[in-house]
């Protein structure tokens, strides 16, 4: 069975003749976007090792920092449509080249893997395999929704790769640094602001200043939220629950559950509170009503807004969120 689908502002329709596709790559083309980052970076927080998520979070910030720049500056237009189907219209809006799909799927799979093998052991080329398959599907992904050319995913996905090479050496310095230096917190909070305030201009309104700033917000809570651990001996997560051979399995994956579900409840309220109290304080400011549209995409509201929303949800994914999980007894 077929059928006919559009979107708004879309007037070129689609027929799905292959559900299987359609939905394996509708998925994968989420694990690109904010709903994956914002439950699987804090997941591998609170149950599998604080190191390897701050590696993930400072490598996938700067290279999603770079890619999004790297759009507005190459300015490579998206495949045109027609003759290309796109089953996606929020980021139309956005240049093409290089793709951020691409460089998230490849920073986070490949920093996990490389960050994993030294403290876990696991077959190697099992990691491997996983890291390929899951950064291949979301490249895929871009393809098949008509969002990227196969040079955008190529370029995307090489330019990441190269920038995880770079990276690689200086992983133990930044983070060493990141945990112990008392000008961490100011570092984390005015670095990123700079940019989000200098972020290049375009002649029309593209989300990308909008989503680099929720990344480098979320990355600088979450810094913050590292360092200050560190300095107050915060308890540490345990990894018995995760050695071979733990004789109450059900009981594990019952745990897992209940800090992933308790600590994305506090995630999400505390961005949809942060949102409300941000963008009402905002209109205020500036006078203009909450649904204004326009209003919220001007400089000095977008960046605020963005960057106070996200790095309050990084700060409560790292603090807060552990502070309650030991409070529960589920530490």
């Amino acid at each position: 069975m077929t059928k006919f689908s559009s979107f708004q502002d879309c007037t070129q329709k689609y027929i799905v003749k292959n559900y299987f596709y359609y939905y394996l790559f509708k998925f994968s083309a989420a694990l690109g976007e904010e709903i994956f980052y914002i439950t699987f970076l804090p997941f591998t927080y609170w149950n599998i090792d604080h190191s390897v998520s701050r590696r993930m979070i400072i490598v996938w910030s700067i290279v999603m920092y770079i890619g999004q720049v790297s759009k507005d500056i190459l300015k490579w237009p998206r495949p045109l449509s027609p003759p290309v189907v796109k089953l996606e219209m929020r980021t139309n809006a956005e240049y093409g080249m290089p793709s951020t799909h691409a460089m998230a799927a490849t920073a986070i799979s490949f920093s996990f893997f490389i960050a994993t093998t030294n403290q876990y052991k696991y077959p190697f080329e099992l990691g491997l395999v996983a890291a390929f398959v899951f950064s291949t599907l979301v490249c895929l992904s871009r393809l098949y929704t008509g969002m990227h050319t196969v040079l955008d995913v190529l370029g995307g996905a090489l330019i990441s790769a190269v920038l995880l090479v770079l990276l690689y050496p200086a992983w133990d310095t930044i983070d060493h640094l990141l945990l112990t230096s008392p000008f961490c917190p100011l570092f984390s909070i005015a670095v990123p602001l700079v940019l989000c305030y200098n972020y290049p201009k375009l002649d029309y309104y593209s989300p990308t200043r909008g989503d680099t700033t929720t990344i480098l917000g979320a990355a600088a809570g979450a810094t913050v939220g590292f360092w200050l651990n560190n300095q107050y001996a915060a308890p540490a997560y345990t990894s018995k629950s995760f050695q071979a051979g733990f004789p109450q399995i059900i009981s594990t994956v019952l745990f897992v559950l209940a800090r992933f579900f308790v600590g994305i409840s506090v995630v999400l309220l505390t961005r949809w509170v942060m949102k409300s109290v941000v963008l009402g304080a905002l209109g205020y400011r500036y006078q203009f009503p909450l649904r204004d549209l326009q209003a919220r995409r001007r400089l000095e509201v977008e960046v605020p807004y963005k960057f106070v929303t996200y790095s309050s949800v990084g700060f409560t994914a790292t603090v807060i969120v552990p502070l309650l999980h030991e409070l529960l007894g589920l530490m």
